[in-house]
């Protein structure tokens, strides 16, 4: 894969150590249901759940059916029985013809009710989740390697991806990230490809891509265009050369854009807009404090920016609110919100919208903290912090040696993930209920016994959809010893208790 300028930041040393400490092949284990059958018979742990006497929240209005154009946002039916299956598990194949040492990477992962849509290199696996086994359901093929994916999908199956076409190395556009590709993830069905205007400065180090009702916006430091999701067509752009450029930008109910101003300057600031997604008009307007270093947006609406103030990790959460107005700041002392942390590829592939720490929700922010290396000590714990007041709320701790991630939100409540060592006691994926503490179980499920990173949020994408739990890697490498074998990428979990 050509990145084109500026150079990765990885040296050799460092790539050497990284890939040495990743090269240990992952081996699923079977009989999922098995393991977790034995771990509810051990003293009947699994089935506990937290909570006190507090009166519940009031209950919100049902929300209103989502239009197809609408972002996806789902409410999660708790699944037939929590012991979980094997559905999914795809490897692949023909590492050993990458550069020797090099990632085949594999940016994006989506999930329908029937498919399980993973990037992988210069194409798109669709996967049938419907039966155990890595039966596809379709692959799309691509112009050239994957540079930028949304995290985001339309309420019926549609998203979108940033494509380096293959160009010949003498050419004045080799590794530029121009293409825009618009495609169904139930069929694979390519439904438009457009190319961006002067995006000659955009590469996978600095594109950025993302969705809002019914457009696709993308962003690469030097430029921004926005597309009609129905046809492709243009909608807006900007690329004049101007005090301060669009860095990324952040969907979903709303559209953010990150701009930083005084490129030349060896203190750029950072300003976040809300744009009207359709013309691009600014709505308001926060400048961000100076001294900051970095700034991401995890969230659009509430509008929350995590910022890096006089330091290169994120030290705080500012909330916003409909007007473009400061609600408050949540110091990130003791927490890791695990923004542009991701373990793999530097930064490509977009980094604007992904704090792996953190999740928001309408009311709360959900924060993980540092984890503890104390054996009787809950591993780390996840805060609810109020979004209008930063105030913290109520903690969910983790068990000893059983380290956890917020994953996203199913209504008012927050799906986590909790990681076990243990050959006695599963992994699982719980909901958790910030207004009454409880704490329910979702999917218990055995993980590769062997750490290749499949069950690491930093280095792999890990989503909850249809009641099932996804772990995709975003990048693979071939096996030292075995290099033409092929590499668990995808394993997908549902209910021992659904049909097929």
């Amino acid at each position: 894969m050509s990145f084109g300028p500026p150079p990765s930041p990885y040296t050799q040393s460092a790539l050497a150590a990284d890939r040495t400490r990743r090269r240990r092949r992952i081996r699923v284990l079977g009989g999922l249901a098995v393991v977790v059958a034995a771990a509810v018979g051990v003293g009947g742990w699994i089935l506990s759940s937290a909570g006190d006497d507090r009166p519940a929240a009031a209950p919100r209005p049902s929300a209103a059916p989502q239009s197809p154009d609408d972002i996806r946002e789902l409410t999660e039916k708790t699944p037939a029985t929590p012991e979980g299956k094997l559905l999914v598990e795809y490897r692949e194949g023909d590492l050993a013809k990458t550069v020797k040492g090099d990632p085949r990477y594999a940016p994006g992962t989506w999930a329908t009710e029937k498919v399980l849509a993973k990037g992988m290199g210069n194409r798109i696996e669709g996967l049938t989740t419907a039966a155990t086994g890595d039966e596809k359901a379709w692959t799309l093929k691509l112009d050239g390697p994957l540079c930028a994916t949304s995290k985001h999908i339309t309420a019926d199956g549609r998203t979108a991806v940033v494509v380096q076409p293959v160009r010949s190395d003498s050419s004045e556009k080799s590794g530029v990230c121009d293409q825009v590709v618009f495609f169904d993830v139930n069929t694979g069905k390519k439904l438009w490809q457009v190319t961006m205007p002067s995006a000659d400065r955009a590469f996978v180090t600095n594109t950025n891509l993302t969705m809002t009702k019914g457009v696709v916006a993308v962003a690469w430091g030097q430029g921004s265009v926005a597309y009609d999701m129905k046809n492709g067509k243009q909608l807006w752009n900007s690329t004049t050369v101007s005090a301060c450029e669009d860095s990324g930008f952040a969907g979903g109910r709303a559209l953010l854009v990150l701009e930083k101003c005084g490129r030349e300057s060896s203190e750029p600031t950072y300003r976040v807009e809300k744009l009207e997604p359709r013309t691009g008009k600014p709505l308001w307007t926060y400048k961000v404090a100076g001294g900051v270093e970095d700034v991401f947006l995890p969230s659009s609406d509430p509008a929350v920016l995590a910022v890096a103030a006089g330091d290169t990790s994120v030290t705080d959460l500012i909330t916003l609110d409909g007007t473009g107005r400061r609600l408050a700041t949540v110091s990130m002392t003791g927490y890791e919100p695990k923004c542009g942390e991701r373990d793999f590829g530097a930064g490509y592939f977009g980094k604007v919208e992904y704090c792996d720490g953190v999740v928001v929700g309408r009311d709360h922010l959900y924060v993980v903290s540092k984890e503890t290396t104390e054996l009787r000590q809950a591993a780390n714990w996840i805060v609810a912090f109020d979004v209008r007041t930063g105030k913290a709320g109520r903690k969910l701790d983790a068990r000893p040696s059983q380290p956890m991630a917020p994953l996203q939100m199913s209504g008012d409540d927050l799906l986590v993930f909790r990681r076990s060592y243990s050959t006695i006691e599963p992994s699982s994926v719980i909901r958790w209920n910030p207004a009454t503490g409880k704490e329910t179980p979702f999917l218990y499920f055995g993980l590769p016994d062997e750490d290749g990173g499949l069950a690491d949020i930093e280095r792999s994408d890990i989503l909850v959809g249809q009641g099932r739990v996804y772990f995709a890697q975003r990048e693979l490498t071939a096996d030292e010893k075995h290099p033409k074998y092929p590499v668990t990428a995808v394993v997908g979990i549902g209910s021992a208790g659904a049909p097929d």
